[in-house]
């Protein structure tokens, strides 16, 4: 896996490998490019990844769980060829070990992979309450977009800039303005700071979900237009939580050496929305998290996402339906806007 940002006139990246073999460990390697060609020769520093944790450690500390023929390289001359979407690595460590791969960007452009069963809302509320105990997360969107946080959507990343960087600046500035001073040294703590970030519209490598299927509605119509009479549908995803904790690792640092997609409860520390949003969130490391569920998917024989679409044209009886379950834009975000909001749609908005 290979991250790699635009900064200024340049590249610069961060790779990942992980060999097949268990008797070798993996690689963590960075680095960076005189400018934006298409072809570039870099000199990659590289480390190893602690086998006990999947995070970057140097070799001192790792090299007693391995054969004493197995060594480490601490750099790497590498030659990187962009051609359309294909990225070719080719390279030789200081220890002399070669080295070649392939790999293909995904799409920017193309839609969702996942395959949308078509339901009217009286359908999908039938169907949701047969499966009210089955463990699942909902994330309503406006269109059958695929699943892509706001931080990969705007062509960001490298998470570890994002943590050192980005919210380095945001932790200063937002600590004038919260109640509560956050601890970013106590992981629940400096999850609920991210979650904060992702609810007042910062880009973060955090997808928002919720245990109802009728807030996953409500946010899947809110903003769709109150007279659209076309043939266009809103999008409910379900995942199937229980089943995902329960058969791959969840971890709470954002930016592990492996892929990874993590469930978390964030506690609402100066965060009245999530409450009432019953929400739940996904952190991962990944542009395109339906490639990586459909692989585990096939390696599981287990479906992990499904979609429902439901006629855009329903909007209006489904909001009315929503307003009588307490579901509005008032409870949703408890401030003078969503307030503001509701009262529109009641008053206006019909």
């Amino acid at each position: 896996m290979i991250n790699i940002d635009e900064v200024g006139d340049h590249f610069e990246g961060v790779a990942y490998l992980h060999p097949n073999e268990s008797g070798l460990p993996g690689t963590i390697a960075y680095f960076g490019t005189e400018d934006k060609k298409s072809e570039q020769a870099v000199t990659a520093l590289t480390a190893p990844i602690d086998p006990r944790t999947g995070f970057q450690t140097s070799w001192d500390k790792i090299q007693d769980l391995y054969q004493k023929d197995v060594t480490h390289s601490e750099k790497a001359k590498t030659l990187i060829s962009q051609v359309g979407n294909s990225l070719t690595v080719v390279g030789e460590t200081d220890i002399g070990v070669t080295f070649s791969g392939e790999l293909k960007r995904p799409d920017q452009k193309a839609g969702s992979k996942i395959k949308g069963q078509w339901m009217s809302w009286a359908e999908f509320k039938n169907h949701v309450s047969d499966i009210s105990e089955a463990g699942y997360l909902f994330r309503g969107q406006q269109k059958p977009w695929r699943l892509c946080t706001s931080f990969h959507r705007r062509e960001r990343y490298r998470i570890s800039e994002f943590t050192s960087r980005d919210v380095k600046q945001l932790h200063q500035r937002l600590s004038a303005i919260t109640s509560h001073f956050f601890d970013l040294t106590i992981p629940e703590q400096n999850g609920a700071f991210f979650n904060l970030l992702q609810h007042h519209g910062y880009p973060t490598p955090l997808l928002d979900w919720s245990y109802s299927p009728f807030v996953a509605a409500f946010f899947a119509f809110r903003d769709r237009p109150i007279d659209y009479s076309g043939d266009e549908s809103v999008r409910i995803y379900l995942f199937d939580n229980r089943e995902w904790q329960s058969r791959y690792r969840q971890v709470d640092n954002l930016d592990p050496a492996f892929p990874h997609l993590s469930v978390s409860d964030f506690i609402a520390i100066d965060n009245p929305r999530l409450v009432p949003q019953q929400a739940a969130t996904t952190a991962t490391n990944l542009y395109d998290i339906e490639a990586y569920l459909l692989d585990k998917e096939k390696e599981s024989g287990i479906k992990f996402l499904q979609a429902i679409d439901i006629p855009a044209r329903e909007r209006s009886a489904v909001m009315a339906d929503l307003r009588f379950m307490g579901i509005t834009a008032g409870s949703m975000f408890p401030s003078i806007d969503g307030v503001c909001e509701e009262l529109r749609e009641r008053n206006f908005d019909r």
